[in-house]
């Protein structure tokens, strides 16, 4: 499940069961409400002095909602202001002052430790997730079609170029959907019965890529998802699915095991064709 989700579903679920806490217990759901970003910034036992309730308490409230301790919460609440910052040089400042990073010092190889790590249990993932079965159908949605288009969106955008790209080294009929010119609603004109849609996106999904989808969904048209999350709205329309879990650092998500789905089902295609 994607951090803004379980964000989300955190604060429902304070929201549910607050009657039933106990008065500190109380005290400290509301302020997890009302103040997310002093509860990113703040230690444990700056935010408890904050609330009037002892440290333990913050534990105690963690427990009751399924955390094994409050750091926990304090990471939803850091990836979720990470994921809001769209512009990068601004993540960048917001991950020295959560981190409390000397900005004179050098934390390339830390970066990047942190990169290959995160990747390498990504596509440990990937090898789980990823069954033959929904490869084998989405080769077989593939070859059978018509013509295939693709959407991939915002962060998803090279990932579908990269497909396009690919597709088309294989001679196949293919065509990306990105609104050129203001003409989305043109290239989903030519969508008919016996294509297929390729539909790329992640949290935050691209509200143009949903409409893509949406508008697609109608008898003959298969639709193969790549995305992020079991409760991701590109389910709801998808013959064949695939549940990728990307890397994260300090708000700066990968595409590497994304792109490494991507170039797995490109080779499957190929070595279909022999």
């Amino acid at each position: 499940m994607n951090t803004l989700t379980q964000l989300a579903n955190f604060q429902d679920e304070i929201r549910k069961q607050y009657n039933g806490l106990s008065k500190r217990l109380k005290q400290v759901a509301k302020y997890m409400l009302d103040n997310g970003n002093n509860v990113v910034f703040d230690t444990v036992s700056t935010t408890a002095e904050r609330i009037g309730v002892p440290p333990s308490t913050l534990i105690r409230f963690a427990n009751a909602f399924g955390f094994s301790g409050f750091n926990e919460i304090k990471q939803l609440f850091r990836q979720d202001m990470m994921e809001r910052t769209s512009c990068y040089t601004e993540r960048i400042q917001l991950f020295r002052q959560i981190e409390h990073v000397d900005e004179q010092r050098s934390e390339l190889n830390h970066i990047l430790d942190l990169f290959i790590q995160g990747n390498t249990q990504a596509l440990q993932q990937l090898a789980s997730q990823a069954s033959q079965e929904n490869l084998d159908k989405t080769i077989e949605i593939l070859n059978q079609a018509k013509r295939i288009f693709i959407v991939g969106l915002k962060r998803s955008f090279s990932i579908a170029n990269y497909l396009n790209y690919t597709l088309h080294h294989l001679n196949y009929d293919v065509f990306m959907i990105d609104g050129s010119g203001g003409m989305f609603d043109e290239q989903l004109s030519r969508i008919r019965e016996n294509d297929a849609v390729i539909a790329i996106s992640f949290s935050p999904y691209a509200n143009e890529t949903l409409n893509v989808v949406t508008a697609t969904a109608k008898a003959g048209v298969k639709h193969i998802a790549i995305t992020d999350s079991q409760l991701s709205p590109l389910l709801a329309f998808s013959d064949v699915s695939f549940i990728v879990k990307e890397a994260q650092v300090s708000g700066f998500r990968s595409q590497c095991a994304t792109m490494t789905l991507a170039q797995t089902i490109a080779v499957y295609l190929a070595l279909s064709k022999i």
